[in-house]
């Protein structure tokens, strides 16, 4: 008997590959546990259609974040904070003051993790944030950090 295997299977196969299989192995543990399908021509040909169409996810959703990635690489991000007596910022800017104000000042919502600083910003000055989208793309933008 010939099934799909939906699912990793130890000592058999991998999800996506067609194997041949004793009957009642097929039918009592590998169906019956959800780990196969029988290898019919429908089950192969929407197998097929599921694939392609989630390459085609994969690609929209890769072409959606190197748009995301030029966009971003234009951006200079500006954020103002009272400076102590020493001319140094009170406290640091944190990854979830940059991703408030990416969101407020160009309507870029990221999440906060995804952000990445080489260390914490305690001084005025421009920095190069990078930002990671996803599929190993990284983006970067421009940070200035001006003192009130």
């Amino acid at each position: 008997m010939k099934v799909l295997l939906i699912k990793d299977v130890k000592a058999l196969g991998k999800a996506g590959e067609i194997k041949e299989v004793k009957d009642g192995y097929g039918h009592n543990f590998l169906i019956g546990k959800g780990f196969a399908k029988l290898a019919t021509p429908d089950v192969l040909r929407q197998y097929e259609a599921k694939k392609r169409r989630e390459a085609e996810e994969a690609a929209a959703e890769l072409e959606k974040l190197k748009d995301l990635e030029a966009q971003l690489k234009n951006i200079t991000l500006s954020i103002k904070r009272p400076l102590g007596a020493n001319g140094s910022l009170f406290g640091a800017i944190t990854k979830d003051e940059i991703a408030t104000e990416l969101e407020a000042q160009h309507g870029f919502v990221v999440d906060k993790k995804h952000i990445e600083l080489d260390k914490p910003i305690k001084a005025t000055g421009n920095y190069d944030i990078s930002l990671k989208l996803g599929h190993g793309i990284h983006a970067h933008f421009a940070l200035n950090v001006i003192g009130e």
